[in-house]
């Protein structure tokens, strides 16, 4: 067995122990908020209850009889009448109650290819009533066509229709849909290693690319469609290895959800492939971790695991397909990877799903600190809930450089003025528009222009400051670097760093001019203006983009 193989089966054991222990209710699910987490949590069940390798402290012949009854429950919701505009598909939330609950698309575009995943393995000890179950709602799957969609956006939902038409094409021997299938595969891998993916660091877009084309992998018997799938699995994990750091997703995200931020918690794929961080007891997302697995190449996982050398990562990301003018039409990615922590994000703010693009960040590997592991600030877009760190505004600028953020707010009147920041546990010291901290092997400088409050919670700072005009500064730098430099502690680091504020002032043309030296004595001036694109200067030369000329690969 290998460490993978291992590391799934702890997983799996894990999620069975909670699906076993957790009382049924009166319908007889798990869970309402979600039909996909009933189906996850019995699959694990069932794979306790037979597969010896699986520590498991219950009884067997108990959970196999709870894991098929909430099984049958989940395949009787499936809309199986040809006529209806839902065919095949199923509810996603389960309430006012499962039967009344209206159907959605989104349940089949991932638990379906899994299913066929599950019953390959299992259908052998399930009971008779049971395969006949699964045999009906996989047939009406493939009949109801919910895959049949051209490759438009190169996106995660047609990463899945992909996968379903290889699945679903392989199983009924349609001939058709398999060579669709290949063709969408091509289009797809074609696109994201000539120009990029437009869905960069989406979490937890990227992870349903993943177990789409993993679950293909899986479950194809030609071995040269095979191998073009672990091309494209090869390319998603060397994507997934450069932006890597102990279990943490550094550098920008086009979407993020709670548990992707403040804290990385969305990380049983991570997990499962790298191993460098403990199984934490939150699990958001079990989906199908514990079965489904692809080793990436060792280049990417020695890329993702030694981190000694400081690295810059910098890439051009192309807009949602269909938004681009042309293939210039481009963001630019900035991160800057240490071994400690990693300090980066997106120049251009835009609106996306839900307006949940999160721009800029400092990363720490997870096990550095026992709280959150972001540090970050942000003003809040029109009607963000209290208490919801995410849902930026576009009233700020940026500025990468290395270890050093730069961030400038010119917020219109008629908007709240406040930004919010959000810091991880550490030890801090707070001085009139300063902050410096030590969290794990990391020191943080980090400056506000005007004042701010702090409330300390049991794991993590929030930060408020209020101002039309208010700018950010935050410059990081590696314990053992900081020692080379006569730093011991983080008193004598605030010593360092308190004489090295930024400097406020305004342009010529009614805009604001910042300028901040470096530890490494860089000096950074970032000017910007009411009408005119910021600019930034690094020891007076200008940066420009040309240095994303260049694709990642």
């Amino acid at each position: 067995m290998t460490n993978l193989q291992q590391r799934q089966n702890e997983i799996k054991s894990k999620v069975a122990a909670a699906a076993y222990q957790l009382p049924l209710q009166d319908s007889g699910f798990l869970f309402h908020q979600d039909v996909r987490d009933n189906f996850y949590y019995a699959s694990y069940l069932l794979a306790a209850s037979k597969e010896q390798e699986i520590a498991f402290n219950g009884d067997r012949q108990l959970a196999k009889t709870k894991a098929e009854a909430i099984l049958q429950h989940v395949l009787e919701l499936q809309d199986q009448d040809a006529q209806s505009p839902t065919y095949g598909h199923w509810p996603l939330n389960l309430k006012p109650t499962p039967q009344e609950a209206s159907k959605n698309t989104l349940p089949v575009e991932l638990m379906g290819s899994l299913m066929v995943y599950f019953y390959d393995q299992f259908s052998a000890v399930l009971s008779e009533p049971l395969q006949n179950a699964f045999e009906e709602a996989l047939q009406h799957i493939y009949k109801s066509n919910f895959y049949r969609k051209k490759v438009e956006h190169y996106n995660h939902h047609e990463a899945k229709y992909t996968a379903a038409k290889l699945i679903f094409g392989q199983r009924y021997e349609d001939k058709d849909l398999l060579e669709d299938g290949i063709a969408s595969l091509r289009l797809t891998q074609n696109r994201i290693t000539s120009i990029g993916m437009s869905e960069y660091g989406g979490l937890p877009w990227f992870w349903h690319h993943i177990q789409a084309y993993t679950c293909a992998w899986q479950l194809m018997k030609d071995q040269d469609l095979k191998d073009e799938l672990a091309q494209m699995l090869d390319y998603l994990w060397r994507v997934r290895s450069t932006y890597y750091l102990g279990g943490a997703w550094v550098g920008p995200h086009s979407r993020i959800w709670p548990h992707d931020m403040p804290r990385d918690t969305n990380v049983l794929h991570d997990y499962v492939q790298y191993g460098d961080f403990t199984l934490p007891d939150e699990m958001p997302r079990t989906e199908f971790a514990g079965f489904l697995a692809y080793e990436a190449p060792a280049d990417a996982r020695e890329l993702a695991l030694n981190r000694k050398a400081p690295i810059e990562v910098k890439s051009r990301i192309p807009k949602q397909a269909g938004t681009a003018a042309s293939e210039e039409d481009v963001l630019h990615s900035y991160v800057y990877i240490s071994e400690s922590f990693a300090v980066g994000g997106i120049y251009e703010r835009v609106l996306e799903f839900d307006n949940e693009q999160h721009r800029w960040d400092v990363s720490l590997p997870l096990e550095a600190v026992s709280g959150i592991n972001h540090a970050y600030f942000f003003h809040p877009a029109t009607g963000n809930k209290e208490g919801d760190l995410r849902h930026q505004s576009e009233f700020s600028e940026v500025f990468f450089h290395r270890n050093t953020i730069i961030v400038d707010y010119q917020i219109p009147q008629n908007h709240q003025d406040q930004i919010i920041g959000c810091l991880p546990e550490g030890e801090w010291v707070e001085e009139e528009h300063a902050l410096f901290g030590l969290c794990g092997n990391a020191y943080i400088a980090v400056y506000v222009q005007q004042s701010y409050q702090r409330e300390v919670r049991t794991d993590r700072s929030i930060i408020t400051s209020s101002g039309s005009k208010n700018a950010v500064v935050i410059e990081c730098i590696d314990k053992q670097e900081a020692m080379n430099k006569g730093i011991e502690d983080v008193r004598q680091f605030a010593d360092t760093m308190r004489h090295r504020h930024p400097e406020h002032a305004h342009s010529a043309e009614n805009g604001s001019v910042l300028i901040y030296t470096t530890l490494n004595d860089d000096v950074l001036v970032f000017e910007s203006g009411p009408d005119r694109e910021p600019g930034r200067l690094v020891n007076g030369q200008a940066v420009e983009f040309a240095a994303y000329k260049t694709l990642l690969k």
